[in-house]
């Protein structure tokens, strides 16, 4: 007989959804069994039974499992097999103890507690192997579902539950891991993918391998990919520290409003002497070492050897919303203040010294402000600041025009009058500008950036203006920069574009215009929100450059160095302190620019 058509034959008598499991034992017993023993063929195709009954459980998981993840379905699965396939299994492997039966309502052990010893042992062996092939197609399908089972958290608490159940029957955590990792690779680990949208992913995995695994091992064998990314992707830090002061209005927050607020928690030795003290797990690679669960912030401030990058980058991003404040909007000091007040738990007060001198300023400036105004009103009212606290500004060499520059001389000696050993320094090109324009036939209010009021004060001297003449006027600035501003103006109607970098006052407004010019002329961008400030990475590149003449010296004098040797000696050069993956992305930049050649490890010059 052919195998098909013993296949075909026992695939007929497999439970339908519909079968009734309380109709008595003898009504249901087939005659195809019976024929089956009688020629012998049982013994002969017992693979063939087996491997019907692991097809029907692996269609009957997948029909009913596949993309359901909100409640655990194992126990489910296991009630199923007692209804359906226990009684199937009774006809083929233990047919002599069905004559002693008469229902099925009982579960599965006290089912097999009433059959004869001999076949209760048969029937218990089968029905091992037909639970633990359940828990594998399960986990199979859970593994293969698993990032969008994480995408899906906490909505999908179900199906980790069910993962860890099978986990402990099924050794199929390795394929787990290496499942995990590549669809990471794929979907999510590549320039398209938004660094916000990889925190969240990356927080979402933690969460989850924690239920899945509390001990961590798979955690940190996943991870470890998507850390050494995030390192590499300049603004990480900054998406880490913007939603932890609660910038971030991309999406949902990283941290749980739950979650306690607690210190950052450091990795902890092992203390062998604990009586609670534990083994690793026998997967755990020789890099893993087991720590106490931590909260999510600690996890993501680990990714970097120090929390000082964070500590630098939280005073840049509080330095751009302080700066960025109105004069309508002096409750978001307070704020800031609160915020600041719970960052000082997490990273302790040593730390946030300087936001604290930066809140103070703030706080210090409006009394200046305020005590200038009382003996001479103006309409002048900067933001006064410690320049050896706050962050480094990007430099700007505007100049402020006419009446703005009276102004400012006027405030400068106010203020010294009251603080005679300070000395303002102004940064005309931070700030907001407010104008009232009177032309001869309209009055038109703007809020302007200060390169923009800057350009419209200029054309009080004249009407008409070229661009490199306006430039002149306020400085020296980007040349894309100025014909933006001028745009600005033009898409105002106060200004408009006789001849290409020409621009004529429109004392009197025309009526707008649609021609070839005036469509393909790009809209001026809008003013950014937050000051320009140097990053922590553009510091830190600013920092190296001092370097640069070191290493060039090494590399000239000794020839080509590994990385490391040439880390031990700028060791020796005044104030160096950074670290070998920070020297690492020096070097980089410097083989993108030409200045030297990295191979097989060894860095030299290229001459």
């Amino acid at each position: 007989m052919h195998g098909l058509l013993p296949k075909t034959l026992c695939k007929s008598s497999l439970p339908s959804d519909e079968y009734d499991a309380t109709v008595p034992c003898e009504a249901r017993e087939s005659r195809l069994w019976a024929a089956f023993e009688t020629l012998g063929l049982l013994d002969r195709y017992e693979y063939i039974v087996a491997s019907v009954g692991y097809e029907h459980i692996e269609q009957h998981v997948l029909d009913v499992c596949e993309g359901s993840w909100s409640k655990p379905m194992l126990e489910d699965l296991r009630s199923w097999m007692s209804d359906k396939m226990v009684s199937w299994m009774l006809l083929p492997y233990a047919r002599g103890a069905t004559s002693r039966m008469s229902r099925f309502p009982t579960p599965f052990q006290a089912l097999i507690g009433m059959i004869a010893e001999h076949a209760r042992t048969m029937l218990l062996g089968v029905g091992a192997r037909f639970d633990f092939h359940m828990n594998k197609t399960l986990c199979d399908l859970r593994t293969k579902e698993i990032f969008d089972i994480i995408i899906d958290f906490p909505d999908s608490m179900g199906a980790l539950q069910d993962l860890k159940d099978c986990l402990q029957r099924v050794d199929q955590r390795s394929a787990l891991v290496q499942t995990l990792r590549k669809a990471n690779q794929k979907r999510l680990l590549h320039p398209g993918a938004d660094t916000k949208l990889i925190l969240s992913q990356y927080v979402a995995t933690i969460k989850c391998l924690r239920i899945i695994d509390p001990p961590g091992v798979l955690l940190f064998k996943v991870a470890d990919p998507i850390r050494r990314y995030l390192r590499e992707r300049p603004d990480t830090i900054r998406s880490i520290v913007a939603n932890l002061v609660g910038d971030d209005d991309g999406g949902d927050s990283l941290v749980d409003e739950n979650e306690p607020i607690q210190p950052l928690q450091q990795a902890d030795v092992e203390e062998y002497s604990d009586p609670n003290w534990e083994p690793e797990p026998v997967d755990a690679g020789p890099d893993f070492r087991t720590n106490k669960p931590s909260d999510v912030i600690s996890t993501l401030v680990s990714i970097y050897d120090s929390k000082d990058l964070f500590v630098k980058e939280l005073q840049v991003l509080l330095a751009q919303r302080l700066l960025a404040i109105t004069d309508d909007e002096s409750d978001r000091v307070e704020r800031e203040r609160r915020n600041i007040e719970i960052l000082k738990i997490r990273f302790g007060e040593a730390a946030l010294q300087v936001c604290e001198v930066m809140l103070k300023d703030m706080t210090d400036s409006k009394r200046i402000d305020g005590h200038v105004q009382s003996r001479q009103a103006s309409t002048v009212h900067p933001t006064i600041i410690s320049k050896h606290f706050w962050p480094a500004l990007e430099p700007s060499d505007i100049v402020m025009p006419g009446q703005f520059q009276k102004l400012q001389e006027q405030y400068s000696q106010e203020f010294n009058i009251f603080k005679p050993d300070k000395k303002l320094r102004w940064l005309p090109h931070l700030g907001k500008v407010h104008l009232e324009l009177q032309l001869d036939d309209r009055v038109v209010e703007a809020d302007v950036p200060p390169l923009e009021a800057a350009f419209i004060e200029l054309f009080s001297e004249k009407t008409v203006w070229t661009v490199d003449e306006l430039i002149k006027g306020v400085g020296s600035v980007d040349r894309s920069a100025a014909l933006n501003a001028l745009l600005t103006w033009v898409d105002r109607g106060i200004l408009k574009e006789d001849t290409e970098g020409t621009f004529r006052l429109l004392e009197v407004a025309e009526e707008p215009s649609v021609g070839p010019s005036s469509l393909a002329r790009p809209t001026a961008p809008s003013a950014p929100e937050l000051p320009p400030m140097q990053s922590v990475q553009q510091q830190q590149a600013e920092q190296m450059k001092v370097y640069w003449k070191f290493i060039e010296g090494m590399l000239t004098n000794l020839g080509a160095l590994p990385l490391d040797r040439i880390q031990t000696m700028l060791k020796y050069a005044p104030g160096y302190d950074r670290s070998i993956e920070q020297l690492a992305a020096f070097m980089e930049a410097a083989k993108r620019e030409g200045l030297v050649i990295g191979r097989d490890g060894q860095w030299r010059l290229n001459s």
